[in-house]
């Protein structure tokens, strides 16, 4: 399994300067498995290249995983190009709402004004999962969804593929329980022994007390998270869009610092725009 990030910040794109390590692109992950199958997980601006590197390779079959249908995380799904292919095959999963979640938050981005192209037009065929099973499979890989603490709720996601375990959990507060969210030890039971977890971690301790109920987390619980789970690499993600490069860095010191000073075997990384991970 092998997922690469093309967008890892939150809220809103940023440019400049101070963004260029860590990238300015809001969520969009890819995985490839070893079937051969492409998933997409959200559709933020991060999807724009993403997209401009799968029509060069004339790829024809994609699916989709969003983790909920706050902006960030859709803003960019006009601008995904194999949309326009009228040979690509789109399939979009149901998670994590209602049946009709994925057909209607997609046609909404793209309905009069908010874009000049309708969703009507698109050329690519898209075929919609109506449900949200507890557990389901795309090609080699099993994938399992949980429920995020994070307002209006949304989905985290578990991707197992011969014994090597990847956990995405974007938008999700640790340190308050939202409707439909799971307690802590919740998220330590599903992230527990995974090869990589990708965790919210938007905040320092003293910005999150300004910003408790927002739906994200300040970094110092999710190296609770991670040690508690015993995972074996921890990234840092949905990157506060005033976040700069250097403040990032620090974030990431303290990280290994404290991993270091418990003498736990656990990686930490920022995640940032074009890494790659081998599972």
């Amino acid at each position: 399994m092998q997922i690469t990030c093309w967008g890892s910040r939150g809220s809103i794109p940023v440019s400049g300067k101070s963004y260029l390590k860590y990238g300015g692109d809001t969520t969009s992950l890819e995985i490839r498995t070893k079937s051969g199958d492409i998933i997409a997980v959200d559709a933020g601006t991060g999807i724009r290249r993403f997209g401009i590197k799968l029509i060069e390779e004339k790829a024809l079959d994609i699916n989709f995983l969003f983790t909920h249908a706050h902006w960030d995380h859709l803003m960019g799904f006009p601008f995904f190009k194999p949309l326009y292919a009228k040979d690509v095959h789109l399939l979009m999963h149901g998670c994590p709402y209602h049946s009709q979640f994925v057909e209607t938050i997609l046609s909404t981005v793209m309905a009069p004004p908010n874009f000049p192209v309708k969703y009507a037009d698109v050329k690519a065929k898209m075929t919609y999962e109506k449900a949200c099973p507890m557990e389901f499979s795309i090609g080699s890989v099993s994938v399992t969804p949980i429920p995020i603490s994070h307002p209006n709720g949304g989905s985290g996601y578990k991707f197992i593929e011969d014994d090597q375990t990847f956990v995405f959990l974007t938008d999700n507060e640790l340190g308050y329980r939202h409707a439909g969210g799971r307690p802590f030890k919740d998220y330590v039971e599903f992230a527990a022994g995974a090869d990589l977890l990708i965790h919210d971690s938007e905040y320092t301790p003293e910005e999150y007390q300004t910003f408790i109920e927002w739906g994200h987390s300040e970094y110092t619980a999710v190296l609770s998270l991670a040690e508690q789970a015993d995972v074996k690499k921890l990234g840092l993600f949905h990157i506060n869009q005033e976040r700069t490069d250097e403040q990032m860095d620090k974030m990431v010191s303290t990280c290994r610092r404290h991993f270091d000073d418990k003498g736990l075997q656990i990686e930490c990384v920022g995640v940032a725009t074009d890494m790659t991970f081998e599972l």
